[in-house]
This record gives structure tokens, sequence and C-alpha cells, in this order.
């Protein structure tokens, strides 16, 4: 019995592994340095949810039918976010980033997996109260066209403005957070000055190069999906987009020991991943 599940574990194992390299080749699409176990949950609910009897029968449906690609594009993404997500985080960069913000007349920040965007809505909030919001050029990406449409729209449901507005007071809210968005039946919009300097744009953080000379990174629990090389990669693009001295914050569970770029890096907040980048003197 144990050799038959380890030989059934073994080729789905294989088929994964083949279904990724197809997925690659045909639609450009990297999952092959994503978390094993992550991908396989993913792929098997999947099948699952398909009736489908293989990964190998998937696979041919992956490579012949564009759209239902698209909905295992959709399965593959990492769309875990909320407003103020861990407010300790939003705490800590109003105490040690903002004001290191505040001394230059312009700053760019890039949100890294955006995903629906509502973190990156959570931070123009912290900058239109903190007064730097017109100074500021935030450009928020992900690899899913999906999640950025919603992320521009900014609509969501309302079912969870309760714990959104619980979340922007932990995180040092100033205001009221009903200043921000408009309750319209069973969803609200974020307030439309919130968009008006946010980039959403199509990157991939695990095929394409850097986006752009940034001051401040914000990509929290991304990395946790990657193994360890693709980890290494991506801290190193990270690190090759920040100025001298420029700002990254992880997530709760991730971190930059351990990483072939974790000397390059003091540490701000070890409490709540916030990193600076080493200046390197000429």
């Amino acid at each position: 019995m144990i050799n038959k599940i380890d030989n059934y574990n073994h080729t789905i194992n294989i088929e994964i592994d083949l279904i990724l390299e197809g997925i690659y080749n045909k639609y450009g699409y990297d999952f092959r340095n994503y978390s094993k176990a992550h991908v396989k949950r993913r792929l098997l609910n999947r099948l699952s949810a398909s009736k489908l009897n293989s990964i190998s029968e998937m696979q041919h449906k992956v490579l012949h039918d564009p759209k239902y690609f698209e909905i295992l594009l959709r399965d593959l993404s990492i769309n875990v976010t909320e407003m103020f997500r861990d407010p300790g985080f939003y705490l800590a960069l109003r105490k040690e980033v903002i004001p290191i913000l505040k001394t230059y007349p312009f700053f760019k920040v890039w949100h890294a997996g955006c995903a629906t965007g509502e973190e990156v809505y959570s931070f123009a909030v912290v900058l239109k109260e903190e007064g730097i919001y017109d100074r500021a050029q935030i450009y928020a990406t992900d690899f899913n066209h999906d999640v950025l449409d919603v992320a521009k729209k900014g609509i969501y449901p309302i079912d969870r403005i309760k714990e959104y507005t619980s979340n922007y007071q932990a995180a040092g809210g100033t205001q009221s957070f009903s200043d921000y968005y408009m309750a319209n039946y069973n969803s609200v919009i974020y307030d439309q000055s919130l968009k008006k300097n946010l980039v959403f744009a199509q990157h991939n953080l695990v095929t394409d190069s850097v986006f752009a000379e940034v001051n401040l990174i914000i990509c929290r629990n991304v990395l946790i999906y990657f193994n360890k090389e693709l980890q290494n990669r991506v801290i190193s693009l990270f690190h090759d987009s920040l100025i001298n001295g420029g700002y990254l914050g992880l997530g709760s569970k991730e971190t930059l020991q351990f990483t072939t770029k974790a000397t390059k890096f003091d540490i701000v907040n070890a409490n709540e991943k916030i990193y600076k980048k080493k200046i390197v003197k000429a």
C-alpha cells in the first residue's frame, strides 16, 4: 500500500512539473519555482472542480483551451489581501519610514504583487493623512490582469468594511475611515482622490526585470509562495530597484534572513519586516 501511495505521489509530481513547463512554454507564465505545496494544492482543487481524471488531462485542456488557462491562472494567483492588513505594519511605516519620505520633494513607491489593490489604497490613505500624497508616484503591479482590473476600479464588497475600519484605526488613522469611501448598495467605492497618483500595471516578479527606481517597495505575503531560488531572485530585483537608503516592506511571515542579499540591508523594524537598503558610497 505504501509503495502504491509513493508511486501515485511521484506520478502526480511529474505531471505537475510537466504542466508547469507547458504553461511557461505556451503562455509565458512561470510557476516552476513557486512553492510545490501551494501549486499542488491549487491544481488538485481545480482538477476536482473540473471533473477531470488527471493532471495530464488538465495539461491537455490548458494547452488547447486558453479560456480554461485563464481560470487556472486565477487559481494560481495570490489574491489574499485586505485594507490595512496587519495594522502594525502601517503604524511602523508612519513612525519610521514616512518621516524620511517627507524629506524628499518627490518620491516613488512600488507595490509589487498588489492583487486586488486594498493595500495600495491603504497606503495612499496613509500618505494623504501625512500630507505627502501629492509628492508621491505610486506604481501598483501584478501579473494577473483580472485582479488589476478590480484594483483599478477601487470597488469592493461592503461586508468587510467594519473589519477594515478597525484595521484603519489600529494602523494609526487620524480621520474617520468613512471619509475615504462612498457606500453604494452592497459595495463601497474608494475616493477618486486616492487614485490621482496611482498607476496600475502588469509586471511579473518571476520573469520581468527592474520596474522602476523607487524609494520604497511594499511586497507583502508574496515571497512565502516562492521557493528559495525564486525568493533570492526577487529580493535581488528589489535591491536593484531601490535607491540607496530605500526601504523594503515584507509580509509578517517573510524575512531577508538567509537570502543572498541579507547583508545589503539594515533592519528597520524586525517585527514588522521593514528593511533599509544600505547606502553604498561612491
